[in-house]
């Protein structure tokens, strides 16, 4: 059965339009109260966290209404990291979490997310239920059910005694300068906090939200004057997150970008220095370079659908911990349930700690192959798959290419995008063909 509302990564849209209305969101959060009492009972209780979009307020508000109607508590824990709710979660044995985020989109969309009780994306068979539910349409429970609305007010500091807690007490960032970026996201307080309380001096940028500038020319995909800025203010390494901070890119003064698939080499090599690592699940965009390496190194290799929760699921069947994408989320299931920007980053720097080298010299054995990737928008409902000049054009490309690279065509998850990816050898080739089969589109 297909989902209706929940994309890739929950639901997500530009706010005003359906889904993302305070009605819509009103009648999903009493849909989601009223499938979780099923499972928990009259003691069901959720956590809601946002990220600093204005849009934040109303949806908040709509969401937390839903679940009261259908006598849900919940605690309120304001901007914070999407990974802080799925720990504070766990770690307050709730029944479920919500994050009222659009991750790395511009401020005027939003989106709603939702982490099972063991902090955890919910399978697609939760949100088909959750679907369900919005179908019976609006009930609401007798007053004596209703349920209560908390202020966490202590949320940030939990999560940055959990963070510091992912790494080893023998491992500090003394003598380290870290520009951090935090998107003028959730993180814009906490990650900061959490390297300065590790040691480290911190330089930060993209930490002034005012609501609008989330994302906006800063974060995790705006990183090209990431390396400028570590080397202005003559820092050590570089991190930059996105809005809600489940991704991280790190940069050096050198002009270098490490992209996920590399931190991910990174965190993976360094825990192999304590014992053998099982595999390691990457997506449909992972560098072919990456799968080669680690298969040089014994280490399995599978690749999932595009989103984190696809890695998370084939990671949970096959018993691995260690997976990610190259766009930044990074899950290390031995320190956190879901993809977390800045745990990640603690890992990375952790192994650069232990091992006494620079990020340059940690991934000098992995060269990435050149990938270049067209997003082309598209109307909604579009066929692409029949577009017969796109066809022509992909069959070309892949002639070319033969079996120097490969050629991965797919449609965003979360945004009106035909995404166009060509990997190869030679990187004025792989841009050429990606842009020669987006300009061939009929849209």
């Amino acid at each position: 059965m297909a989902r209706r509302y929940f994309g890739t990564d929950g639901v997500r849209g530009k706010v005003g339009r359906a889904p993302i209305t305070p009605d819509f969101v009103l009648k999903l959060g009493q849909a989601a109260g009223r499938a979780l009492r099923r499972r928990f009972g009259e003691r069901t209780a959720v956590l809601i966290g946002k990220d600093t979009r204005v849009s934040g307020y109303m949806l908040e508000a709509a969401l937390q209404a839903g679940f009261a109607s259908s006598g849900v508590d919940t605690m309120l824990c304001g901007p914070i990291p999407t990974p802080a709710v799925a720990y504070l979660t766990r770690a307050l044995r709730l029944s479920a979490g919500v994050v009222i985020s659009a991750s790395h989109n511009p401020y005027d969309d939003n989106g709603i997310k939702f982490f099972s009780a063991e902090g955890q994306k919910l399978p697609d068979a939760v949100e088909l239920e959750f679907e369900a539910e919005i179908d019976r349409g609006f009930e609401c429970v007798p007053s004596a059910e209703l349920g209560k609305a908390h202020r966490l007010d202590d949320a940030g500091g939990r999560y940055i005694e959990f963070c510091k807690s992912t790494v080893a007490e023998s491992v500090n960032l003394y003598g380290m300068k870290i520009l951090v970026d935090c998107a003028n996201g959730a993180a814009y307080r906490v990650a900061p906090a959490v390297l300065h309380e590790l040691g480290a001096e911190v330089v930060a940028v993209g930490n002034e939200p005012d609501g609008f500038n989330i994302n906006a020319g800063v974060g995790a995909t705006h990183t090209e004057h990431l390396p400028a800025l570590c080397a202005e203010h003559h820092c050590d390494v570089a991190i930059s997150l996105d809005g809600d901070a489940d991704r991280l890119i790190m940069a050096d003064a050198h002009g270098r970008i490490y992209n996920g698939d590399e931190l991910l080499y990174v965190i993976v090599r360094d825990r192999m220095l304590s014992g053998p690592v099982a595999g390691v699940v990457g997506t449909l965009m992972t560098n072919f370079a990456l799968e080669k390496r680690l298969e040089e190194l014994g280490v399995g290799f599978s690749r999932a659908k595009v989103g984190d929760r696809y890695v998370l699921e084939q990671l949970l069947e096959r018993g691995w911990l260690f997976g990610g994408e190259s766009s930044g989320h990074i899950l290390a299931l031995d320190k956190q349930t879901t993809g977390d920007g800045i745990v990640s980053a603690l890992q990375v720097l952790s192994a650069m700690r232990r091992q006494d080298k620079s990020l340059s010299e940690l991934t000098e054995d992995l060269e990435l192959m050149p990938q270049v990737l067209v997003n082309r928008r598209i109307p909604k409902g579009f066929d692409w798959k029949s577009d017969e000049a796109l066809a022509r054009a992909v069959e070309a490309a892949k002639a070319e290419l033969g079996d120097s690279g490969r050629v991965l065509i797919r449609p965003s998850g979360t945004e009106p995008l035909l995404r166009i990816m060509v990997e190869a050898e030679d990187a004025e080739l792989a841009g050429r063909l990606a842009h020669g089969m987006a300009d061939a589109l009929a849209v």
